[in-house]
């Protein structure tokens, strides 16, 4: 029987976060060994573990994974979160793009040198509101469904609900025009969007993984945790 999978990076979200994310709403247990000193980054290089150099890397079946969209595309096909045929995986795909340009412009910001913050922040809060979430919102009116793809759960939904939480911590009057995009917590005995956080857990909310979406916990990882290590030449 495998083993579970095992996450090397740094004690930070970072590029390693949606991996976490992936692999919680999919229901499997993962181990993480965090980077702790130059010198764990140092013997993972010198072990063979990382072929560009750079994390994050997953174990898993036997593999050493790095490159964070070869890692996310593994697991969303391993575990059927990835829609059912190319034309749906054609939209995951472009949908998910959208939301990690959104999402590294969000997180690049805690680097931005402080004579550049205030603009960087204006134009991250600009491309938000006025580019990425309306183009969620009117795919969500548009077909009237929970989800962003195939009606079900994929791999799309919880990237784009940890963007809103990046949102949220950002300005969260940015969520204001978007109804369908707010991030809600759990409501007992209503259906509401996608983007509450029991919906994404969907069927998964008695495993105890599924904390790692529960409200709470998110707010507590969103307030203690970077963003991402500051070197960005070991990340990919």
């Amino acid at each position: 029987m495998a083993g579970k999978p095992v996450l090397h990076y740094f004690n930070a979200r970072g590029r390693m976060e949606c991996i976490r994310w992936l692999l919680a709403a999919a229901g499997v247990e993962f181990e993480e060994k965090f980077i702790q000193s130059p010198e764990d980054l140092e013997k993972l290089k010198k072990d063979g573990n990382l072929m560009f150099d750079q994390v994050p890397m997953v174990e898993i079946d036997g593999m050493k994974l790095v490159q964070t969209r070869a890692i996310l595309n593994y697991i969303a096909t391993k575990y059927d979160l990835y829609g059912k045929d190319m034309k749906e995986r054609t939209l995951i795909d472009m949908y998910t793009e959208g939301i990690v340009d959104l999402t590294e412009m969000i997180m690049h910001l805690i680097l931005t040198p402080p004579d550049q913050i205030e603009a960087k922040t204006s134009l991250a809060k600009d491309r938000t509101k006025n580019r990425y979430l309306p183009a969620f919102e009117k795919v969500l009116k548009s077909h009237g469904q929970d989800y962003l793809v195939g009606n079900r759960l994929t791999r799309v939904d919880i990237h784009l609900l940890e963007l809103l939480l990046y949102v949220e911590e950002l300005d969260a009057s940015l969520l204001t025009p978007f109804p369908l995009l707010k991030v809600r917590p759990p409501q007992r005995g209503s259906h509401t969007h996608a983007y509450d956080i029991t919906m994404v857990a969907g069927g998964l909310r008695s495993h105890p993984l599924v904390c790692k979406l529960s409200y709470q916990t998110l707010r507590l990882r969103l307030e203690n945790n970077l963003f991402m290590c500051g070197d960005l030449s070991i990340v990919s």
